[in-house]
């Protein structure tokens, strides 16, 4: 009993210690909801620059869809077994029809019987965004229940899987394949920079793997192509979602912006929840480093993705 209240409590003071101590950084906060106060739907946003005690926040503890944000924790569960020795990074993998998931991925054009590293399944979920790869992922790493567990175990109240694990039904009807707030969004990729997360080297390797999207047409597109940052991305049809770690040069910056019940449901360029995010993208560029006077060339769309 006495290793179960001291369990419960080492949990507790996991999670309090990411939220107190901080003090909200007023000017940032007033801009921030001068940007969202015109859009149509419902936004969460949480923006901590590193190293400080400042931060910013709209609906930061609220619950939002992950869409393909879920992925971050799908590799990071992966990353724990392999650390267990239970997957190794560059095993060879039997790929079979029966994975296939019906979309546009990579990995989903592959033929029956194809072998491929466990690696590059993982390239491919983070990278491109594959779900093909990440429901693949999702079985290995032990299915929803064990990444649930892993969250849980790791301090994480909110951020969980839907899809595909029992008992969670009902969470899967209103927020599809997963769940979390905009604060545990933006911690996930804090503690992967701090080499918190499964073990130092795994931590890095992960971090990484998000500093190579290929989806960079949204937030990324306001950060300049020479500054570094790690990032995934979530969009379905009402909900359009980025979390982002910036490592730029005058300090580190996190942010997450999540939205749901989107009026503009366009799967083109100028969606109304994409739009938003890029402002906020390009806000906090300025914000953090005033002197610089990059933005985005002129013509930039026609080679954005879509």
């Amino acid at each position: 009993m006495k290793h179960l209240i001291l369990a419960i409590v080492l949990l507790l003071l996991n999670c309090t210690s990411w939220a107190q101590h901080y003090r909200i950084d007023r000017k940032l906060q007033r801009q921030l909801e001068a940007l969202v106060k015109p859009f149509h739907g419902q936004v969460g946003i949480y923006v901590h620059k590193l190293g400080t005690r400042k931060e910013a926040a709209i609906n930061a503890d609220s619950l939002f869809p992950t869409a393909s944000m879920i992925k971050v924790a799908i590799q990071a569960v992966i990353f724990q077994r392999i650390v267990d020795s239970q997957l190794q990074y560059h095993q060879n993998l039997l790929y079979r029809d029966s994975l296939y998931y019906p979309g546009v991925d990579i990995l989903g054009m592959a033929k029956d019987s194809t072998h491929i590293e466990l690696s590059k399944v993982v390239m491919l979920m983070i990278t491109e965004s594959d779900n093909t790869a990440a429901l693949w992922l999702q079985s290995l790493a032990g299915g929803g229940t064990a990444i649930n567990q892993w969250l849980a175990k790791h301090g994480y109240q909110y951020y969980r899987v839907n899809s595909r694990t029992p008992g969670r039904e009902k969470a899967y009807q209103e927020y599809g394949w997963g769940q979390t707030t905009p604060r545990e969004m933006a911690r996930f990729l804090i503690q992967l920079r701090r080499g918190e997360l499964v073990s130092p080297a795994a931590s890095e390797r992960m971090y990484r793997n998000l500093c190579h999207i290929y989806w960079d047409d949204v937030a990324l597109s306001q950060i300049p192509p020479y500054v570094q940052a790690a990032s995934k991305q979530g969009a379905v049809n009402d909900s359009r979602s980025e979390v982002v770690l910036v490592n730029a040069p005058h300090g580190d910056y996190v942010f997450c912006v999540d939205t749901k019940n989107i009026a503009d449901q366009s799967w083109t360029h100028n969606n109304e929840a994409w739009q938003l995010i890029r402002n906020v993208s390009a806000l906090l560029w300025h914000y953090y480093e005033p002197h610089d006077t990059w933005s985005p060339p002129a013509g930039y769309e026609q080679f954005m993705q879509e």
